[in-house]
C-alpha cells in the first residue's frame, strides 16, 4: 500500500476523550473511529490486525477439534426465557421488537442459541462429543463505555460450546480449550497467565480467565514467577491425549487476581517467585456441567438407551479486545510496537527523498517484493513526519531509503520492537527480512 493513496487517517494531537494508552494509539494511527458511545468503525489497517488475530484464534480452535458456524447476531427472547436467563441477564441486554411485536435481543453471547440448535440434530451419545464455535459480533449495554474497543459496546468475540455424554468427558474438553487459549496467545507473543475465576452470569463451578500481563492492564494481579518460563509453544500437545500434566503446571503455580487473592496462601509462594504485575483479561473458559441442556430439553440416548443430559462448557476469546490489549502490551512513547504474527504490515518503506532516481529504484524493488505486505512512504513529506508515522503506526520492520545510501545500493533497516538498526545491502536486507 503506498501511503499517497492509502485510507491512513493519523493523528498528530492525543484525543482528548481516550484515557488508555491503547485507545489514544488505536486513534492516533488510524485503526479506528468512534461513531457512537462504545461503538468504533475499524479502518483499513485496524481491520488487518483484527483479521490476523481472528485467524490465528481461528487457527488453534480447529487445531483443537473444534468446528466452526455462524450464528446470527439477532436473537429470539424465547430462548433466554427457557433458560431462565432472560430477566437475570439485566439492562447490558439489548431487548428489541421486530414489526410483529415479537420480542429479540441483540446477543451478547450463545449459549441458548447453541444448545437450541445442537438439540435439534443430536439424538444419541454417538453425537457427542462435539465442540461448535463462531466468531461474531456481540452487544451489550455497558452503563459507562470507555476505554475504546476495550470496553466498547459492540465488540467481536469468539465463542465456543462443547457438548459432553459425561462429566469427565467435560473436563477433558475444557482442558483442551485451556491448551489451545495459552497457544492462541503465545503465538500473538503474550504472555498470558490463566488464573481460577467466578462464573457470573455464565453459570457453573470450574472457570479460568487468562490475563495478559501489561504495565498499563486493568487490574493488579499476583503471581508465582514460574509460570513466566514456561513456554505454552514449546509443547506440542496431542489434543486426543491425556492434557492433565500440562494444565495441572498451570494450576498449581500460585496466580490471582486481586479480587481472588488468597493472602495466605501468596504467602506460601518463596520471597525470589513472587511477582506483582497488571493484567488484562483477554479470555474465558466455563465447565457448567447441565445449566443450559436440562432446562432446554436437550437429551440423547445414551450407550445403555437410557436418556442422558449432556455436560456442556462455553469459551470465550475478545478478538476486537485483543488488538486493544495487544498494543497495551507492546507500545513506547513513540506509538506501537506489533509483533510480528498479527501487525497489519510487515514493512514500513521510508522514500527520504520521492523523485530522486536511485530513492525511487530502490523503493519500488523493495516493495515489489512484499506485495500486499508493506506500507510505502511515498509522500512528499519531511523525514521527520515520516519517521514519526512510521514509529507510531508500529509495523515491525522499517526500511529508510536516502540518496546517499541507494547511491551505494545501501537500505538501513530498523527493527521497531528493539530499535535496532543497521545499514545492508538491498540483498542482506532482503534475506533478513525475509528469515
Amino acid at each position: 500500500m503506498r501511503l499517497t493513496r492509502a485510507f491512513l487517517p493519523t493523528l498528530k494531537e492525543i484525543p482528548a476523550e481516550a484515557q488508555i494508552v491503547s485507545h489514544r494509539l488505536m486513534l492516533r494511527a488510524g485503526l479506528i473511529r468512534q461513531t457512537s458511545a462504545g461503538i468504533y468503525a475499524w479502518l483499513p489497517a485496524g481491520l488487518r490486525v483484527l483479521r490476523k488475530v481472528e485467524q490465528i484464534v481461528r487457527e488453534e480452535q480447529d487445531r483443537a477439534g473444534a468446528q466452526e458456524i455462524l450464528m446470527p447476531t439477532i436473537q429470539p427472547a424465547d430462548l433466554w426465557q427457557r433458560s431462565g436467563r432472560y430477566d437475570d441477564y439485566g439492562k447490558e441486554m439489548l431487548r428489541i421488537r421486530d414489526r410483529h411485536d415479537r420480542e429479540m435481543l441483540f446477543g451478547p453471547t450463545n449459549e441458548e442459541m447453541i444448545t437450541d440448535i445442537f438439540r435439534g440434530y443430536a439424538t444419541s451419545y454417538r453425537d457427542l462429543p462435539r465442540n461448535i464455535y463462531h466468531i461474531q459480533w456481540k452487544f451489550r449495554d455497558e452503563v459507562r463505555p470507555r476505554f475504546g474497543v476495550m470496553r466498547g459496546r459492540e465488540f467481536l468475540m469468539k465463542d465456543a460450546y462443547s457438548f459432553d455424554l459425561t462429566k469427565e468427558g467435560a473436563e477433558h474438553t475444557y482442558r483442551q480449550m485451556f491448551v489451545a487459549y495459552l497457544r492462541t496467545f503465545a503465538r500473538m507473543g503474550l504472555k498470558a497467565i490463566p488464573m481460577q475465576a467466578d462464573t457470573g452470569p455464565i453459570g457453573g463451578n470450574l472457570s479460568h480467565e487468562f490475563i495478559i500481563l501489561a504495565e498499563t492492564g486493568e487490574s493488579e494481579v499476583f503471581l508465582d514467577g514460574k509460570l513466566l518460563e514456561h513456554d505454552p509453544l514449546a509443547e506440542a500437545p496431542d489434543y486426543d491425549g491425556d492434557l492433565t500434566p500440562l494444565v495441572d503446571f498451570w494450576t498449581k503455580y500460585y496466580a490471582a487476581t486481586e479480587e481472588k487473592q488468597d493472602l495466605e496462601a501468596w504467602a506460601q509462594v518463596p520471597t525470589e517467585r513472587k511477582v506483582t504485575a497488571r493484567g488484562i483479561e483477554v479470555g474465558h473458559i466455563f465447565h457448567f456441567g447441565t445449566k443450559y441442556s436440562a432446562p432446554m430439553g436437550l437429551s440423547v440416548a445414551g450407550p445403555d438407551g437410557t436418556q442422558v443430559i449432556p455436560e456442556m462448557g462455553s469459551y470465550g476469546i475478545g478478538v476486537s479486545r485483543l488488538v486493544a490489549a495487544l498494543i497495551e502490551a507492546n507500545h513506547d512513547e513513540n506509538g506501537i510496537k506489533w509483533p510480528d504474527a498479527v501487525a497489519p504490515w510487515k514493512l514500513s518503506i521510508i522514500n527520504l527523498k520521492p523523485g530522486d532516481a536511485a530513492c525511487d529504484a530502490l523503493c519500488e524493488k523493495l516493495y515489489a517484493a512484499f506485495p500486499g505486505d508493506a506500507l510505502l512512504d511515498d509522500r512528499p513529506d519531511r523525514a521527520g513526519a515520516k519517521f514519526a508515522d512510521a514509529d507510531l503506526m508500529g509495523l515491525p520492520w522499517q526500511a529508510i531509503i536516502g540518496p546517499r545510501g541507494a547511491a551505494n545500493g545501501k537500505v538501513e533497516l530498523k527493527r521497531r520492537m528493539t530499535g535496532e538498526r543497521e545499514e545492508l545491502s538491498y540483498e542482506d536486507a532482503m534475506a533478513k527480512l525475509s528469515a
